[in-house]
């Protein structure tokens, strides 16, 4: 086939031609007027160009590599040297028929044909005449078609028009020449002295940097002021395109000059630093960057923002401020373990025995981490529910964490949250300020090196809010499933998966949670222990805890479950067990001391001997206190450190019958006593009381400990039965307490923290409880043995708290009212 060669032209000379051949390298006008009026011959050889347009007047040099193109130009050269020009549709097409190449074409005459040194053939042709194939009659050896002459409408020689459109395209094909590195300045005396309009549209148009298809349309218009009108769009074209692209290459020029520049003063203070023992230099420490780099598992996301923000570093100067903030900023990106799991051990028995081991109880949290677990290996992927134990301090919330963590093979951490103020604690500083720091969150995770470590948020009750924004509001993105996998951090200005982390949230509170929080948490509730659960967590853990810190071995304290039992009833006054380990790390303290004096001590502590050590017991006051004076009621309550005890009394003195309450209560406590006084004045027949009681008595109810605040709606139906019990004067049952609210009707209202009082209940030797029928499933749920040696009746309404609380007779002495 035939290929144009550009290249070759610019090494052609005239001294490759002898004196016969017809080269015109400058068209006039009157070769121009002779070519227009030869006649063509009926048929020609066509020869298809694969990526050049002919135009008429125009000398090009082709290149000729197919069989049928050699033989096509061979055999024409041996006769009239006249052949047609076509170009091809798609240059891919090696073998083209009729349908693969343009109908519109220039009839050449072919000038020289050259041998090349490497064996191909190149001919030189010069376009005549514009023609039309009518018909294709062969195509072996080659194409043979017949054409049809295609005449060129010129405008009139005084159309001003047409002569400012053949100015314009002289003038832009100097500026373009100018402008263009690749085109010699020589060009510009070609240009300068073309006379034909005609030959002049047709060289730039053929010289002209564009598609075959865009100079196949040029060829086909007919009228020469449309083509050269045409032929100037695309010279504007070419020229903005030049401009614009002399105007990049002088900017880059100038960029490049300058960051070789800095290049040259970073080498020279490269070198100053080695010379003066500077250490590694910013190079060395981009490129142990980005081999660091290499070994990341993060995404291709978290990739290209590491490369755009290294190479920002690499830009900067070591010396100014931003520099270190940027090195920090990248280390961190360095330190996090993107896509760093540690491999979950699915072995629930193992699990179990982890839990059994390390805590005492606790049966309904590891019952759930269990759960966990088991769904976890199931379905291999899931996303960690945010866990909350929730309970009163000691009873090892924050111990549980770490039982998790080596349950599941995982890494552990924790924060503390108590009193944190600032929410940039939480989400990070902005990198823009002075000292800024990624946020809590963000650096346990690049301490831990895993992103999926067991995670405890501890005390997320006390998170405070300061003029620093809203921590607690910033911890709900934390803890939120269908939120975390984006964690965004101030600092790290990149989400971060948070969605495998196991978070463990602790709490002593409900109340000060924010709601929003609360609800993107699992509460568990962590009870208290009972006495015999926590005389073996002293005997399984205190103890041999305390000895251990103590530097002593197992051998050199005994204290039996007697002993431990009078330690937990006799001085400690709590839901959990951290008083109790002081008092035992005393009895620890004490044979410390005498091992280290060399003094005998008994080795087997005795009841004497924790008299001794620790004092008299200070913690008998919950015990319960039976009398016989009328209005005296135990009750049952709950407090941030468990259950406890509490006795209301009652009093009246002659007055107008107004009411009195002391003891540092409440509000609601104080609304509770108010609906009872009027539920009695309302039932007053019913109990047998004369109505003309209540203007002639003053009534005065009282709690003891009014230093202690006490407030909460459970005292409702023991102020009931205590003001009942004092205008009848009828005693209360021995060792009964009672707990629940009531409303005006009567009705006896369910409460909670039942397990605490409860647990409160059996420290204080009670023997019956009221509780409100409602409340009957909290029992159900609490172990057996926790309930052994206790009665329990459940109410609907007062009437029933009244007949099981008051004995019929009434008190000795009993007062006459």
């Amino acid at each position: 086939m035939a290929k144009s060669n550009f290249l070759n032209l610019d090494n052609l000379s005239f001294q490759d031609f002898d004196e016969n051949s017809e080269l015109i390298p400058l068209m006039t006008p009157e070769d121009e007027e002779l070519i227009n009026n030869e006649s063509l011959p009926e048929s020609l050889p066509i020869l298809p160009l694969r990526n050049t347009v002919l135009f008429p007047g125009v000398v090009i040099p082709i290149t000729a590599g197919r069989d049928a193109s050699i033989k096509l130009i061979n055999d024409a050269n041996k006769g009239g040297k006249v052949i047609g020009v076509v170009s091809q549709k798609d240059e891919a097409v090696e073998n083209p028929t009729a349908k693969d190449i343009y109908k519109t074409g220039t009839v050449a005459r072919i000038l020289k044909v050259l041998k090349m040194p490497d064996g191909n053939t190149t001919v030189i042709i010069q376009g005549k005449k514009r023609f039309e194939i009518t018909e294709v009659i062969s195509e072996k050896p080659y194409l043979t078609a017949t054409i049809t002459d295609i005449p060129e409408a010129k405008p009139a020689k005084d159309n001003e028009e047409f002569r400012a459109i053949i100015d314009s395209i002289k003038d832009l094909s100097l500026d373009i020449i100018k402008e263009s590195p690749n085109i010699p300045s020589e060009a510009s005396f070609a240009i300068k002295n073309i006379e034909s309009d005609s030959f002049l549209v047709n060289f730039v148009s053929s010289n002209m940097n564009l598609k075959v298809e865009e100079k196949q349309e040029l060829l086909k218009i007919n009228d020469l002021k449309e083509r050269a009108l045409q032929t100037l769009k695309f010279m504007n074209l070419e020229y903005q395109k030049l401009e614009l692209k002399n105007d990049i290459q002088s900017k880059v020029q100038s960029d490049m000059n300058q960051q070789q520049r800095e290049y040259f003063l970073h080498q020279q203070m490269k070198t100053i630093q080695e010379e003066l023992g500077g250490g590694v230099s910013s190079g060395e420490e981009i490129e142990e960057m980005r081999a660091r780099a290499k070994k990341k598992k993060w995404d291709d996301k978290v990739k290209e923002h590491f490369d755009k923000e290294l190479a920002k570093m690499q830009r900067m100067n070591p010396q100014v401020a931003e520099y270190s903030i940027q090195r920090n900023y990248l280390d961190l990106f360095l330190d996090l373990p993107w896509n760093k799991f540690s491999k979950d051990k699915f072995d629930l028995k193992r699990a179990q025995k982890i839990l059994d081991r390390d805590h005492f109880g606790l049966e309904d949290v590891k019952k759930r981490i269990i759960e966990y677990l088991a769904v976890l290996k199931l379905r291999n992927d899931m996303k960690s529910p945010i866990l909350c134990l929730y309970g009163p301090p000691g009873v090892g919330k924050t111990s549980l964490g770490k039982s998790v963590a080596e349950a599941l093979g995982r890494e552990y951490v924790r924060i503390s949250l108590g009193g944190l103020r600032d929410e940039a604690e939480i989400r990070g500083h902005r990198k823009t300020y002075i000292g800024a720091m990624p946020g809590r969150i963000i650096q346990s995770l690049k301490k831990a090196q895993t992103s999926n470590p067991v995670f405890v948020l501890d005390e997320i009750d006390k998170l405070s809010t300061g003029s620093q924004g809203d921590p607690s509001s910033a911890m709900l993105e934390v803890l939120d499933p269908e939120q975390n996998n984006e964690f965004y951090d101030n600092f790290l200005e990149m989400g971060y998966d948070l969605s495998k982390v196991m978070f463990i949230a602790t709490s002593n509170s409900m109340n000060t949670i924010q709601p929003a929080l609360r609800d993107r948490m699992e509460i568990i509730n962590v009870t208290g222990y009972t006495i015999e659960e926590k005389v073996e967590i002293a005997k399984r853990h205190l103890l041999p805890k305390q000895l251990k810190e103590h530097g002593l071995d197992d051998k050199a304290l005994k204290i039996a479950k007697p002993q431990l039992e009078k330690i937990v009833e006799g001085y400690t006054r709590e839901s959990g067990v951290r008083g109790l380990e002081k008092q035992i790390a005393k009895m620890v303290r004490y044979a410390a001391k005498n091992i280290a004096m060399e003094e005998e001590y008994n080795i087997k502590i005795s009841n004497e001997d924790v008299i001794e050590i620790l004092g008299s017991p200070r913690m008998e006051r919950d015990k319960y206190e039976n009398n016989d004076v009328a209005g005296v009621v135990t009750g049952l309550a709950w407090t941030s450190v468990g259950g406890d005890i509490l006795f209301i009394e009652s009093i009246l003195s002659k007055g107008k019958g107004t009411l009195s309450i002391t003891g540092n209560l409440g509000k609601v406590m104080k609304e509770s006593a108010t609906i009872a006084m009027e539920y009695i004045k309302a039932n007053a027949d019913e109990f047998g009381i004369d109505p003309e009681v209540f203007g002639k008595y003053n009534v005065h109810i009282h709690v003891p400990e009014g230093a202690t605040p006490k407030d909460g709606p459970s005292a409702g139906v023991t102020m009931l039965t205590s003001l009942v019990s004092l205008f009848t004067q009828r005693k209360v049952k021995k060792s009964l307490a009672m707990t629940g609210e009531i409303t005006l009707r009567g009705k006896v209202l369910p409460v909670g923290g039942i397990k605490e009082k409860i647990l409160a209940a059996k420290r204080a030797r009670i023997k019956e409880i009221l509780l409100c029928e409602d409340n009957r499933r909290d029992i159900e749920e609490i172990k057996p043995e926790y309930l052994k040696g206790l009665t329990f009746h459940y109410v609907k309404d007062m009437s029933d708290v009244l007949k099981l609380a008051l004995t019929k007779q009434k008190v000795h002495n009993a007062k006459k009212l």
